[in-house]
């Protein structure tokens, strides 16, 4: 294998929630009032249930090909040709998945915070941090994550408990008004951050402990879905029918904090935590490129690689899209059929077909 790290299922299990919650925290809430109204906080819940899914076909897979990842396992079941197309395929969509990523990052900087500063300098300074982590590999990843994850929690429970006297629980009133189906509309969109649990075709070879793999990743998502929920819930009881008017309600909700003239502007905290989820995320899709690649050109080492990628990713963001509003629209039309092909249907598909091969030849042998 070209990567020798190890990690165990609870620091994978850490860095697939943050690979989740990390850009869904401050936009979903947007995202899932412009179609569910005052039952988005039901959306993240059916939003979940694609995670789940996923989770449970990329274990099957892991399971009859333990040491590899998808970019290695797609040739085993598809044969040389068609397999790696469908590896550079998977490589170019966490090619432009990052891009995106980094984008709608360096857009919330700059437009929240750093007005001024170049949209090139944010984007680069980020790919360049996480270009460093990437070359230490898996098992730094995964530290990173472990040190980021109790600070992440601390920050947003402090912020939380400083939002709850002014919540208003009325506006989530009457629930279900319209009956289910607008919380299943206002989900799909959420779909596409559940649908990044499938970087565990990336994460589980380097296991310590393969057995609690499936486990880990589904308390992932049952928690990511919690927080995103309470999330939907303070944004809605916060602003009421205002909430779909804001692009990061949560940001509005910790600007709207004020103790006393004493205790203000609480959205630096809120910051805080976007940059190091969002630091998280960009390394592991940044490492599933780098060491996808070099797995696909059937290198020794991914490393010569990582610098090189890193230049491209920069490009990548700064073609996504001229501004927010256009990426946003881009992201509507594109991310239920882009994420759900790549990370929900074509592993069913890789999944039935290595279970049909297997049972042909388990029976051929057996004759």
């Amino acid at each position: 294998m070209i990567e020798k790290g190890k990690i165990s299922a609870f620091q994978m299990g850490i860095m697939i929630y943050m690979v989740v919650v990390a850009t869904a925290d401050l936009l979903v809430p947007a995202v899932s009032f412009k179609e569910a109204k005052r039952d988005m906080w039901l959306s993240p819940f059916w939003a979940s249930l694609t995670g789940f899914l996923i989770v449970y076909i990329i274990y099957r897979l892991n399971r009859i090909f333990p040491k590899k990842t998808i970019i290695e396992y797609s040739v085993d079941i598809l044969g040389t040709i068609p397999g790696k197309i469908l590896a550079f395929l998977y490589l170019f969509y966490y090619l432009n998945i990052n891009g995106n990523i980094i984008r709608v990052y360096a857009d919330f900087v700059v437009g929240v915070f750093y007005i001024k500063t170049p949209m090139v300098v944010v984007i680069a300074s980020m790919v360049l941090v996480c270009a460093f982590a990437v070359r230490g590999g898996v098992e730094v990843l995964a530290r990173a994550a472990q040190v980021f994850i109790p600070i992440v929690i601390l920050l947003w429970v402090f912020t939380i408990v400083l939002i709850i006297p002014d919540l208003q629980v009325k506006n989530m009133f009457p629930l279900l008004e319209k009956g289910i189906m607008p919380s299943i509309k206002g989900s799909f969109l959420l779909q596409g951050w559940f649908t990044h649990v499938a970087l565990l075709a990336i994460l589980l070879p380097f296991l310590t402990d393969r057995e609690k793999g499936m486990k880990s990743g589904m308390i992932s998502v049952f928690i990511a879905m919690l927080i995103l929920t309470l999330g939907n819930i303070i944004a809605l009881c916060l602003f009421g029918g205002i909430t779909g008017t804001f692009t990061y309600p949560l940001m509005e909700a910790s600007r709207y904090i004020s103790i006393a003239d004493f205790l203000e502007h609480i959205h630096a905290i809120a910051m805080a935590v976007w940059v190091a989820g969002a630091f998280i995320k960009i390394s592991l899709f940044y490492y599933a490129l780098v060491l996808g690649s070099a797995q696909w050109l059937n290198l020794s080492d991914y490393r010569p690689l990582v610098f090189p990628l890193g230049f491209v990713l920069v490009l990548f963001a700064l073609w996504s899209a001229p501004n927010m509003q256009e990426l946003s629209t881009i992201t509507k039309r594109s991310t239920i059929f882009y994420n759900n092909t790549f990370h929900t249907v074509i592993p069913i598909l890789l999944l039935l077909i290595a279970v049909v091969r297997k049972r042909k030849k388990d029976t051929i042998q057996g004759k």
